[in-house]
């Protein structure tokens, strides 16, 4: 398929992903030019999204690193079957074969587990990589990460190199909880997503949950919106907004009121703290989103 600015823009609205030509250009040159993209910003505004949209644009298939700390190299890249290497070794050691030709066996790629880093290089087709909240990883795992990222290649001492045939799709999201090193983002383009303008995220309800009232759905996003110029814990994120609004739908909500909006702010909210101070201010966040 030929790549070209207006095909990622369709088929990014075609997959229902509410976006702007900063997002487009981004993706598209990520795709053209083979670099990784680096999106950072809030929790819960659509980073992860986007990897999955391009794998549903692209038709193939979704590898995804999901990071945390402690995360280590066989974690992300690969590691032995070592249960299967020992029934063989017993297998072998009792039809006393030599070690030679034994450890020939078990240490091929029959007994190899790919993990993501090396499922996505080694796989037959050009893949979408997800590495998820890198900002959670170890700074040590973030400088592996560069290395492979760099030659898109690894090395396994007992198989040799094994070499990207197809460079993947590369997508790393942070929700910036800590500072990434400079070396990483030279690496990659930068892309920063924010949490949509109430208009857009009615959009994305109207894509999502299309059976709300219009009405409705733009107090919703309305309402959400004001929230989250509050200082919370944790603000709501797009997943929670189409949350609620599923859930007002099943209620048969058909507009919002005070006892309404404090009878379901814990499908919006997820801290009892929160909570409280949303239902302070519930009556002025409403006549606001009307």
């Amino acid at each position: 398929m030929e790549i070209t600015l207006d095909f990622v823009r369709d088929g990014l609205r075609q997959c229902h992903y509410i976006t702007t030509q900063k997002v487009e250009i981004a993706v598209y040159l990520t795709l053209v030019l083979e670099k990784p993209l680096l999106i950072e910003g809030p929790a819960g505004v659509g980073k992860t999204e986007v990897a999955k949209v391009l794998a549903e644009l692209l038709q193939t298939e979704l590898v995804r690193l999901q990071c945390y700390e402690g995360l280590d190299e066989a974690r992300a890249l690969y590691e032995w079957n070592y249960q299967k290497q020992l029934l063989r070794i017993h297998t072998d050691t009792a039809q006393e074969r030599d070690w030679d030709e034994v450890s020939a066996h078990i240490f091929s790629r029959e007994y190899l587990l790919e993990r993501p880093l090396l499922r996505a290089i080694s796989a037959p087709r050009r893949v979408v990589l997800l590495i998820d909240e890198v900002d959670k990883a170890d700074e040590e795992f973030e400088a592996f990460l560069l290395e492979v990222l760099s030659d898109f290649q690894v090395s396994v001492p007992e198989l040799g190199t094994i070499r990207a045939v197809h460079r993947p799709v590369v997508i790393l999201t942070s929700n910036r909880t800590r500072e990434l090193s400079e070396a990483l983002k030279r690496r990659c383009f930068h892309l920063y997503i924010d949490f949509p303008s109430a208009e857009d995220e009615a959009k994305i309800v109207a894509l999502k949950v299309p059976q709300l009232d219009e009405k409705l759905r733009r107090q919703v996003a309305r309402f959400v919106a004001g929230l989250r110029k509050l200082e919370m814990k944790k603000v709501p994120s797009i997943a929670e907004t189409l949350d609620w609004a599923r859930a007002l739908l099943a209620l048969g909500v058909k507009e919002l009121d005070v006892p309404t909006v404090r009878r379901t702010l814990n499908i919006l909210l997820k801290h009892e703290d929160d909570i409280r101070k949303a239902e302070g201010r519930t009556a002025d966040l409403l006549r606001a989103s009307a």
